[in-house]
């Protein structure tokens, strides 16, 4: 995703954009303090077992090929800590079933390497029960997993929420917020007349309006310290794209409806732009 629009709240000038998406992978490199985290969003682990009881379809597990994915990630681009937006897994049932199982696995593997912080999802009901059972290969390593309120967890500069709910003011007082859970997609015109879904990245302005009507919060933009009453531009939110390939998502530029509470009202209007994996910007995403 190109960063030449980057505000300067949102760049540091020593070591580049606060967020940087990856290029063709639904995944992005943030820096948090003194740390570097990968973050990716909605992995749901385990959906094949979840479409089989929702929807009837049969389909292979594609766990170790989610797994695979994400630990070359790691090791292509090293990082201090994995953070992940919500709903690691998709329905997390008991401690014997296949969900579970893969993210035993998951976890473990990436334990092995970082820490790892999980932004509680609408699909995370339960998953302490299985943080709390994962043991590393090492008794020498002592990372661990953190989840997070669903309200979110601000990090330095950056904000990072699931968004099924809506984010806790300290969340909001960021450069960058990060939210999963709607899966963007587009739907784009092919070279025979049809059209196909793509996932797609969205990154715009926050429009502070519908915190205000919802949160009673004039602002949240003062300066850091909260002794001088000046104004900084509002952070930039960026919608990722789920890390499943298969869990659908949003045609975010259709009439299809959002899913978060707060989005797209959110979004800046018409100053919120769509990117392809590979980082082509399409402009305006109700455009598109």
């Amino acid at each position: 995703m190109p960063t030449d629009t980057d505000t300067d709240t949102d760049t540091d000038a020593a070591t580049g954009p606060l967020v940087e998406p990856l290029p063709s992978v639904p995944a992005a490199i943030a820096r948090i303090e003194t740390e570097t985290a990968l973050v990716i969003a909605d992995y749901h682990a385990g959906i094949e077992i979840g479409l089989r009881y929702e929807r009837g379809v049969e389909l292979d597990s594609n766990a170790e090929d989610r797994r695979r994915r994400l630990l070359e990630l790691l090791t292509q681009h090293p990082v201090d800590r994995l953070i992940i937006l919500g709903d690691a897994g998709h329905r997390i049932g008991n401690p014997a079933d296949e969900e579970t199982q893969e993210l035993m696995s998951l976890f473990t593997s990436v334990l092995n390497r970082v820490p790892i912080t999980v932004v509680r999802g609408n699909h995370d009901a339960g998953i302490e029960s299985v943080a709390t059972t994962v043991e590393t290969d090492s008794t020498q390593i002592e990372h661990t997993i953190n989840v997070t309120d669903a309200s979110g967890i601000k990090c330095g500069h950056v904000g990072f929420v699931h968004g099924h709910s809506w984010p806790d003011e300290t969340v909001l007082d960021c450069d960058v917020l990060c939210v999963g859970h709607e899966h963007p997609q587009l739907r784009v015109a092919d070279h025979v007349g049809g059209s196909q879904q793509t996932r797609a990245w969205l990154r715009g302005p926050l429009d502070w309006t519908p915190f205000k009507n919802k949160l009673g919060i004039e602002r949240s933009f003062d300066s850091p310290d909260n002794t001088q009453n000046v104004n900084r531009d509002p952070p930039d939110v960026i919608l990722f794209p789920a890390f499943n390939e298969r869990s659908g998502g949003t045609q975010v530029n259709t009439d299809e409806g959002f899913l978060s509470p707060f989005l797209p009202a959110a979004f800046e209007k018409n100053h919120t732009d769509a990117y392809l994996l590979d980082g082509t910007r399409l402009g305006p995403y109700q455009s598109v």
